[in-house]
C-alpha cells in the first residue's frame, strides 16, 4: 500500500516538503528548521527519527555534485544471494559509502564511495573487497548529469 502525504503529521509534511533543497549551511541545522516551523528542535529530531524508523526517508544530509569535494565512484559487486545481506552490511559500515542498493542483475549490489583523494578511494575500494571477500567493479563518472530529485508533496487540501 502506498502512503499518501495525508498519512503524515503536519510537521512531517513540512519536513518532507520544505527542506528537500537549498537548506542553509549552519552549525545548528535542526534548530534552524525548528525555528522556521515554530516548533522545538526536539520535535524536529523526533519527527525525522520517526520518518527514518518507518522507512520514509533514509538520511538527512547534503548532496554535493560529484567530485567537487573529494572524489567518488559508483561500484558494483556480483554477490551470491545467500551472502547479499551480510556483504551489504559490510559495505555500509564504511563511512566513505554513501548508500548501497540491490539490483536485479548479475552485479546485484551497487554503492557509491566518496573519498578525499584518488589514493584514499583506491585504499577504501581495496578494503571493501578484502572485508566482503568479493571483487568489485569501479565505475567512475565520465560525464555528469544533474537530475533534481526533489518533488512537492501535496495534501488533499492542496489539490
Amino acid at each position: 500500500m502506498t502512503n499518501s502525504i495525508n498519512d503524515y503529521t503536519p510537521l512531517e509534511q513540512h519536513l518532507l516538503n520544505d527542506f528537500q533543497r537549498d537548506m542553509s549551511l549552519s552549525a545548528t541545522p535542526y534548530a534552524d528548521m525548528a525555528k522556521q516551523l515554530n516548533v522545538s528542535e526536539e520535535e524536529v529530531l523526533q519527527s525525522i527519527q520517526s520518518l527514518q524508523d518507518r522507512g520514509v526517508i533514509s538520511r538527512v544530509g547534503p548532496v554535493f555534485r560529484p567530485n567537487r569535494i573529494g572524489v567518488s565512484t559508483l561500484a558494483a559487486m556480483a554477490v551470491a544471494e545467500q551472502d547479499l545481506e551480510c556483504v551489504a552490511r559490510i559495505v555500509s559500515a564504511f563511512p566513505e559509502v554513501n548508500h548501497n542498493y540491490e539490483r536485479e542483475h548479475e552485479y546485484n549490489l551497487w554503492f557509491v564511495v566518496t573519498a578525499s583523494s584518488e589514493e584514499h578511494l583506491d585504499i577504501v575500494l581495496h578494503e571493501i573487497e578484502q572485508h566482503a571477500e568479493y571483487p568489485l567493479m569501479s565505475l567512475p563518472m565520465l560525464e555528469d548529469y544533474f537530475i533534481d530529485l526533489g518533488f512537492t508533496l501535496k495534501t488533499s487540501a492542496q489539490k
